[in-house]
């Protein structure tokens, strides 16, 4: 399966380039303001951006990101809202777009239904943290039946056993989590994180994206050094109501620190 995000990091390979993969909350702080922010990620050299999907108990995030989740609840942004959000936005993009979501409301909505009508609508790929490789059969199967990217997790404490299911699993590209913590947390630079990266890549044939505590343009340019794409969240939420030319210039400053 060859979808946008494999595309993308291809693209990207070709030219000695690390991909730009900021997150924001689909509805916070409005749903308007969102559209207006995947414009401004896109203009501002993202080459994927992760929707984040609205959930009441996000046991993976950090306070920024807890309280866009409520802010989105508070106006009524469920799954099914944030897929048709999707399929609007394809009106006018075709970057490629990941949901971030937890399992819960992907239960609630049915796993094969949700995966049909995310591709239908134009999502391209889905991370859901609670949900890991080993009891995830059918959205797997669903995922690879229909085009869309399952992107699972691995941490600095994942063994080599959880590494071959893990990178067995995954489609799109892999998710390394910088630290053991939750999102928005302060990174501490794992001083093995290039040698772990590396042994992950002895194991698969798709690219390695790195998240968790990102921020500054200088821990960026640190982790591209040996990922393939960079993630950057709770930073980018945090100046997501804020001024276009400071949201512009941050973007813009973490953009040409990850080329």
């Amino acid at each position: 399966m060859k979808g946008r995000i494999s595309r993308k990091f291809r693209e990207l390979a070709k030219k000695g380039g690390k991909a730009f993969i900021p997150y924001i909350m689909t509805g916070h702080p409005t749903l308007s303001r969102t559209r207006e922010l995947v414009s401004i990620l896109e203009e501002s050299g993202a080459d994927i951006i992760e929707l984040g999907v609205p959930f009441s108990d996000p046991l993976a995030d950090g306070p920024t990101i807890q309280q866009a989740a409520l802010t989105a609840l508070g106006q009524g942004v469920t799954l099914a809202g944030v897929i048709e959000f999707v399929r609007d936005l394809r009106k006018t993009t075709q970057i490629p777009l990941i949901l971030m979501t937890y399992y819960n409301p992907v239960f609630k909505y049915g796993e094969e239904r949700f995966v049909q009508d995310a591709t239908a609508a134009g999502v391209d790929g889905v991370i859901i943290p609670d949900l890991p490789p080993d009891e995830a059969a059918t959205l797997i199967k669903q995922g690879r039946r229909h085009g869309l990217d399952t992107i699972f997790l691995l941490a600095p404490t994942s063994n080599q056993k959880r590494i071959g299911l893990v990178t067995k699993a995954a489609t799109g590209f892999l998710y390394y989590v910088s630290i053991t913590g939750i999102t928005g947390s302060n990174l501490t630079m794992d001083a093995g994180i290039g040698s772990r990266i590396a042994q992950i890549k002895e194991n698969c044939s798709i690219p390695v994206a790195v998240g968790f505590g990102i921020s500054s343009p200088e821990e960026a340019a640190a982790v591209a050094r040996f990922a393939d794409g960079v993630i950057v969240g709770s930073a980018v939420v945090k100046k997501a109501g804020g001024p276009d030319a400071e949201l512009r210039n941050y973007l813009g400053s973490l953009r040409r620190a990850i080329r």
